[in-house]
């Protein structure tokens, strides 16, 4: 399982073009951030089972159904804005044609 999440981490510096952060959490002298990004904070979660993972599935299937791109958004009572979830394939064809 340790290599699983590792490997996680990796995936996700690739796809923000930067290195995994090998000491990531408190014993980084860089960063707490699991990457090495100059710019973001990206912290990654590897987990057997998401209600957020759910609920996107759901939509991308209804979404599927009339050629759409599956787009999640959440707010949480008395917070100031919302959170945007989309999948990494759906966020690349956005990027480069828009």
């Amino acid at each position: 399982m340790n290599k699983v999440w590792k490997s996680f981490e990796r995936t996700v510096s690739k796809f923000f073009g930067t290195t995994r952060n090998p000491l990531s959490g408190g014993n980084s002298k860089h960063t707490q951030s699991d990457t090495l990004h100059p710019n973001l904070y990206i912290e990654c979660k590897y987990r057997k089972k998401s209600s957020l993972s759910t609920l996107f599935k759901d939509t991308r299937m209804k979404a599927i159904k009339e050629g759409k791109t599956p787009i999640v958004c959440t707010k949480q009572k008395g917070e100031p804005g919302f959170l945007i979830t989309i999948h990494n394939d759906d966020f690349n064809k956005i990027v480069n044609n828009g």
